[in-house]
């Protein structure tokens, strides 16, 4: 965990100095930015912002469903346990991406309140997953160890759902009073998760409406230009009429 967290804080510092002084990076001698550099950091944006997106919509609400109602309990969690750190990672790195991608497309200076809105969800995200990274996710891990380890006593956990473990709760204070702790950092950690995938959600609303999505073909293409020759024929014309002489 040492390198992803030295990567992540670099990242992080490189994004805000993009945010707040993107004239520094990639700029020609003139002010003006490069429109090479511009197109690739655009593609970097999004598909950046794409997986980030993906993966929070695949684990959160597809294949972490799935595996809670088809794997045995204990398996499912050791399972969790080594796949939520590379989660967290990625998806962290993603969103330190998007911001410096957007910080350098919208520098704060000069953007307007939405794009500061979406910057401020970007943030958010970055945050939320930074939090369950370092915060939540290992405190959880611990106490869903601790958690197998009474469970194991009990002779449950090999099972598919909660069943068995809410039964001997009720005669074991121990494992109620693991439940009860698991549940709260659980609660928290997934409370996480849920607002970055909010402001992912957000962000990708605002994409939705800033891009032409449609594709525009060859036909189109000669179409729309024959129409701005025909457009700008009839404006010259309007220019070149002779002004209305008055009578005298």
């Amino acid at each position: 965990m040492a390198w992803i967290t030295r990567f992540l804080t670099a990242v992080a510092f490189l994004a805000v100095g993009i945010i707040f002084s993107p004239e520094t990076f990639g700029s020609k001698s003139d002010g003006t930015k490069s429109p090479n550099l511009s197109s690739f950091i655009k593609l970097a944006h999004l598909l950046s912002f794409s997986t980030a997106w993906g993966a929070a919509l695949w684990v959160t609400f597809i294949g972490g469903i799935i595996m809670f109602k088809n794997l045995p309990r204990h398996q499912f969690g050791n399972l969790q346990s080594k796949m939520f750190p590379a989660y967290f990672s990625m998806v962290g790195v993603c969103c330190a991406i998007s911001v410096a991608a957007f910080g350098y497309l919208h520098p704060w200076k000069s953007a307007t309140m939405p794009e500061k809105y979406q910057l401020g969800f970007l943030v958010s995200a970055f945050a939320f997953n930074l939090s369950n990274l370092f915060v939540f996710t290992p405190m959880t891990i611990e106490m869903m160890k601790q958690r197998h380890k009474v469970e194991r006593e009990a002779n449950i956990g090999d099972e598919i759902g909660w069943s068995k473990n809410q039964e001997a709760a009720k005669t074991n204070p121990k494992l109620a009073a693991m439940n009860k702790k698991f549940g709260m950092i659980h609660g928290l950690s997934s409370l996480a998760n849920i607002m970055s995938f909010g402001s992912l959600a957000m962000h990708s609303w605002f994409l939705a409406g800033s891009r032409a999505l449609a594709w525009v073909g060859p036909k189109s293409v000669t179409t729309l230009a024959t129409a701005k020759s025909i457009t700008k024929k009839k404006s010259t014309k309007k220019c070149k009429s002779p002004l209305p002489q008055n009578s005298s």
